[in-house]
């Protein structure tokens, strides 16, 4: 378990140095290519003058704006963390990353229209920070947490390298 956890950590700090934090072209490229594969799925679901370039327009007077925060790397970098230092082979934790991605993806965007459907309803803009906070966090965390509890149950055939 400490080694799990020792690992965990290390992965984790070098996810999002390589891939999150603005340090180098690549996670910058990487944040750009996932905001934008975010708003191209959300441009199927959202009316035609609602999405405006990075902008998600609720009324005249109120948007929401999908930047780098929004567009689930965090989530899915956690995962990938607790995937590697887990023991288990490469191929296996390949593939799980690669799930994970996928529904975190889909998920994320469905986090996001959850948050831009509450904010629409009476009350509005109050909405916005409990389903965001509150609903839009717990959800990421639920599906974070399933995925990697199946990943651990389904591993165990899995010898590790």
């Amino acid at each position: 378990m400490k080694r799990f956890i020792a690992f965990y950590f290390l992965f984790l700090a070098i996810l999002f140095i390589l891939f999150y934090a603005d340090t180098n072209p690549l996670s910058a490229y990487i944040n750009d290519a996932q905001t934008s594969l975010t708003l191209a799925l959300l441009k199927l679901f959202l009316e035609p003058s609602q999405l405006k370039g990075i902008d998600i327009w609720i009324n005249p007077y109120y948007k929401i704006i999908i930047n780098h925060s929004c567009n689930a790397m965090i989530p899915i970098l956690f995962l990938f963390a607790a995937i590697l230092a887990y023991p288990s082979s490469l191929g296996y934790k390949f593939v799980w990353m690669l799930m994970g991605y996928l529904i975190f993806s889909l998920v994320n965007v469905l986090r996001i229209l959850l948050v831009v459907y509450f904010v629409e309803q009476e009350g509005g803009r109050g909405n916005f920070y409990w389903s965001h906070d509150f609903l839009g966090n717990a959800i990421l965390m639920v599906v974070g947490l399933s995925l990697f509890i199946l990943f651990i149950k389904t591993s165990r055939g899995s010898k590790p390298l």
